[in-house]
């Protein structure tokens, strides 16, 4: 998982080529944390077939609010660099799966 930010998201989703999906979150938020193994699980499993990262809502507000993320945790999913699909609030894993496996 990659960790990005306000600094690197441009380059490492907007620009990206490929599917690549971003785990919005945040540490106040429980069902953030218990989805968090899941999906680390997942980017190990999908490993060179997307790219995965991960952004802490917390110090990156605007750059959540201008992606359209309103609750947390929301998965969205990119490809080229437009945003294709979104997961939010009562999220499983096997949600999620099976979004990345439609969109790869």
């Amino acid at each position: 998982m990659i960790e990005v930010n306000k600094t690197n998201f441009e380059e490492e989703v907007l620009k990206a080529k490929g599917l690549v999906m971003v785990d919005f979150w945040s540490p106040s938020c429980g069902p953030c944390k218990e989805l968090m193994p899941d999906v680390h699980q997942l980017a190990e499993k999908y490993a060179g077939q997307a790219k995965f990262c991960s952004l802490d809502t917390t110090g990156n507000k605007r750059l959540a609010i201008s992606q359209k993320v309103l609750g947390l945790p929301t998965i969205a999913f990119y490809k080229d660099g437009s945003k294709v699909a979104e997961l939010t609030t009562e999220i499983t894993i096997d949600e999620v799966e099976a979004k990345l496996n439609e969109l790869k």
